[in-house]
């Protein structure tokens, strides 16, 4: 008897090509399981809206939808997205920038680390949604403001989870590079900077939602334009539509920077089986 003929078309199992497959499936399932759960409760409040309770008190999202086509039709909605955006992303770069060599020293020099602890988680534990009519009035109605706000929420974040990152990096590997007389900036650029790459990127992950925070706060107290300053507006008006619909572009925006950011975790942590 003959062997059957193996078909170009087969993907053994266990090839790249059939991990691909499968990972290509299993996302596209993922997102029509997300694209179904919108829908349906997208569909729940349409008709619960005017029936089961006046629309008054959270609009409906057909008018939400139309709010939102006529903001990007007449351009208004850019210019609070830019701002807002804006502050969000300058106050989180700022926060990676200070808090990430602040993290690598704690974790370096424990002494120090030890003394300045309850002071770090003194000011972490601080609302700073309480502190914004500080940075109003230390700032202004600036752009600035708005930008240290968003720096305060986000900063102890990356102090945090890099100095933690630090601490877990393999013990082995580092005696493993000093018995080869490698040189402490080697040690630095070899084995503690990629050991750190995923708690920055985890860093980054929560700081997205946190800068937008703290950028809003800011708007809410004193400010002539923003995402934060429409919704303030919008229910001072009463005018719930405004309110939902500066709410779904808040959303929207932190749903792509944190997909963003996902796909950036997936290019540099492609070693890691969670990320492929």
């Amino acid at each position: 008897m003959s062997e059957p003929a193996a078909s170009d078309e087969m993907i053994p199992l266990g090839e790249p090509g059939g991990g691909k497959a499968i990972a290509s499936g299993s996302s596209l399932s993922i997102w029509l399981w997300r694209i179904g759960l919108v829908a349906v409760l997208l569909l729940i409040w349409e008709f619960s809206a005017g029936r089961l309770y006046n629309e008054f008190w959270s609009s409906r999202p057909s008018l939400i939808g139309e709010r939102f086509l006529a903001l990007v039709a007449g351009g208004e909605i850019w210019r609070h997205l830019g701002a807002t955006v804006s502050e969000a992303l300058l106050g989180l770069l700022l926060g990676a920038i200070a808090g990430t060599p602040i993290g690598i020293a704690l974790a370096k020099y424990r002494r120090a680390a030890e003394i300045v602890d309850p002071f770090v988680m003194g000011l972490y534990g601080l609302p700073r949604v309480a502190l914004a009519p500080m940075f109003i009035l230390w700032f202004g109605i600036s752009l600035l403001a708005k930008v240290m706000m968003s720096f305060s929420m986000v900063v102890f974040v990356f102090i945090l989870n890099v100095t933690e990152g630090i601490r877990t990096v393999d013990p082995d590997m580092v005696d493993l590079m000093r018995t080869m007389r490698a040189p402490k900036s080697y040690i630095l650029r070899k084995v503690t900077i990629p050991s750190i790459v995923p708690w920055l990127l985890a860093s980054l992950r929560i700081g997205v939602g946190l800068s937008l925070v703290g950028a809003v706060v800011g708007e809410l107290i004193g400010a002539n334009r923003g995402l934060g300053w429409y919704v303030l507006r919008a229910g001072g008006q009463l005018d719930t539509t405004g309110v939902f619909t500066g709410l779904l572009v808040l959303m929207l925006v932190a749903m792509i920077a944190n997909q963003i950011i996902f796909l950036i975790e997936r290019q540099v942590l492609h070693w890691r089986p969670a990320t492929k």
